[in-house]
């Protein structure tokens, strides 16, 4: 079942019911079409949606856990400030990749942060890893070098290699910032591997990060990612491309 809500917001197979209206809210949201202060009407959502009351509230949970929406006697469901929002949440990150406002700075302050963690990162990995982090990094690494132009499997490779990397750092706050890589990645891989863009092998790049893990060689491994990122920032500048969007039936 897929619900009869507006253009602009990208098919997540296997969310369900609650999972859409989650997500159909919270891009809203992300959109300003509920401007901060502005009170979200529940009884009109019900027949918008085609759901029921339980439902819409258990999505409006969800978000006030996320920090975008809170209650009040009185007044009502309402939109919080955006400092309040939990920036580095997941869906909220997800929602404003496919809000693409021009006035968001998600994937330029996801380049710097990339550019701030993964050289730092490669670095205490070349210093910490174990042979059991080898073996999984040789793993994702023959898999990224074996997908060729498959950009499906070069993107889950690409990904498994990086988010392994932060582990190897065996520091659990790094660790923790997979999702800043995670959308960062999956934002560069769309701009980079959409149809009619050109193609860069990028498995030299990430050989000689691996290289300097093995070798033991901080330094080394340091430059090579910082190397590796070189032309992210202006990759993620020039935008994704927009999302496949849920028609309405």
């Amino acid at each position: 079942m897929h619900l009869r809500y507006g253009q602009g917001v990208a098919v997540y197979p296997g969310r369900g019911l609650h999972g859409e209206v989650v997500s159909a809210l919270g891009l809203r949201i992300i959109r300003s079409d509920y401007p901060p202060g502005s009170v979200i009407d529940i009884d009109a959502l019900e027949p918008e949606f085609g759901v029921s009351k339980t439902v819409i509230r258990e999505a409006l949970k969800v978000l006030g856990a996320k920090g975008l929406v809170d209650s009040r006697p009185k007044r009502g469901t309402f939109v919080r400030e955006r400092d309040a929002w939990s920036l580095l949440d997941s869906d909220v990150m997800m929602w404003r990749r496919e809000a693409r406002r021009e006035d968001d700075r998600l994937l330029a302050d996801l380049s710097e942060l990339r550019d701030a963690i993964e050289p730092a990162a490669a670095r205490l990995a070349a210093i910490r890893r174990t042979d059991e982090d080898l073996v999984a990094l040789d793993a994702a690494f023959a898999a990224f070098a074996a997908a060729g132009r498959d950009v499906d499997k070069l993107a889950a490779a690409d990904l498994e290699f990086h988010l392994l990397l932060l582990k190897a750092t065996h520091n659990e706050l790094y660790a923790r910032l997979d999702m800043v890589v995670t959308h960062a990645l999956e934002a560069r891989n769309r701009i980079q591997h959409h149809p009619g863009a050109g193609w860069m092998d990028p498995v030299p790049d990430h050989r000689a990060v691996l290289d300097a893990v093995r070798a033991t060689d901080p330094g080394a491994a340091e430059a090579a990612m910082r190397y590796a990122l070189r032309d992210s920032d202006e990759d993620l500048r020039s935008g994704e491309p927009p999302f496949e969007v849920e028609r309405p039936l």
